[in-house]
């Protein structure tokens, strides 16, 4: 199969694994989480959990998470190339993730727990925004950080980024789905389908499919719908959530239209009406906190600058040899 066809059929069955999660959540009835205790906790969770119910979430959780590093680490050792079609281990990776989901359901209704019972919300969330940063550090080189200017990041760095990045992707992309019970919040299932597409995209290693510009540029698109839509339903209609809407949708602006090959005068018409827009929403609630839309692409860009130099102590520490293992990175 082509891996492009492989991509479309992957993403009809993510809407329909969606659909699945919100049938099977009308299953969880009689549930009665602890009230709710503000911006730090995780409402989801069972308020008296068992050895049982934690181990549950943690084991399938630690499979899940060493079978797809083995299968990444199969790939950049054994198959090394980019094909237009599917190799043996995407099949392999495909089937994999598709197991995990519905075991993740199965383990949903039996045991409920995911990690959220254990660890930080805001551990799921800055394993989201890693990702997010390391993506925009990867594609420093071919799109710029700023209006199409790259920043000063050296190429061994983004070279060690987009050899490796795989395992963190993989590590952001399976804590986060196990971190969650598959409720049927309107948050829960666009963060759910978000994740089947990340999931999708990790099976495509190797493959076109996984570094078509515009598949991949929907894909860091999508935080600013789940964003926005979860900062909706926290804090209302007067809430903060243009501060996210505005916020990925300025890094758009800024960095992501540029590695599209659009013209000049598309690029000029698309930062218009994001301003326009802007002004429009904020002329109702205030034009004096217009300064929040900044917050969030000025923490992105300021997490690229902290990962490069981290990243740049990492490949200096390393042998010369490390450095360069670990298959072909991404044209």
């Amino acid at each position: 199969m082509r891996a492009n066809t492989a991509l479309a059929w992957g993403v009809g069955a993510s809407a329909v694994l969606t659909g699945l999660v919100w049938l099977a959540g009308q299953r969880l009835t009689g549930l009665e989480p602890l009230p709710d205790q503000g911006a730090s906790w995780y409402y989801w969770k069972l308020p008296e959990p068992t050895v049982w119910t934690r181990l549950s979430a943690w084991l399938c959780y630690a499979a899940h998470q060493v079978t797809l590093w083995g299968l990444i680490y199969y790939a950049q050792t054994r198959v090394r190339r980019y094909t237009g079609g599917l190799h043996r281990v995407n099949v392999v990776a495909l089937a994999v993730n598709f197991d995990f989901v519905l075991l993740h359901q199965a383990q949903t209704q039996v045991f409920y727990d995911g990690l959220a019972q254990d660890v930080s919300i805001f551990s799921s969330q800055a394993s989201v925004v890693l990702l997010l940063i390391v993506v925009l550090l990867m594609e420093n080189r071919r799109r710029g950080l700023f209006a199409g200017r790259p920043a000063p990041i050296s190429a061994e760095v983004t070279s060690f980024a987009r050899r490796y990045h795989g395992y963190l992707f993989s590590w952001a992309a399976v804590y986060t789905f196990w971190y969650h019970p598959m409720e049927t919040t309107s948050g829960h299932l666009v963060g759910f389908f978000y994740m089947f597409l990340i999931l999708l995209q990790g099976s495509l290693f190797l493959t076109r499919a996984h570094t078509n510009r515009w598949w991949t540029l929907t894909l860091e698109l999508l935080v600013a719908a789940h964003g926005t839509l979860v900062a909706f339903m926290n804090t209302g209609p007067d809430g903060a959530w243009p501060m996210f809407l505005f916020g990925f949708l300025g890094v758009f602006v800024l960095t992501q239209m540029h590695g599209l090959g659009l013209g000049a005068a598309t690029r000029w018409v698309l930062a218009a009406c994001y301003a326009g827009a802007v002004l429009a929403v904020y002329a109702v609630r205030g034009l004096g906190e217009v300064t929040e839309v900044a917050r969030v692409p000025a923490i992105e860009y300021l997490l690229v600058g902290v990962a490069a130099a981290l990243l740049w102590l990492v490949v200096r520490w390393l042998p010369r040899g490390s450095r360069a293992r670990g298959g072909t990175p991404p044209p």
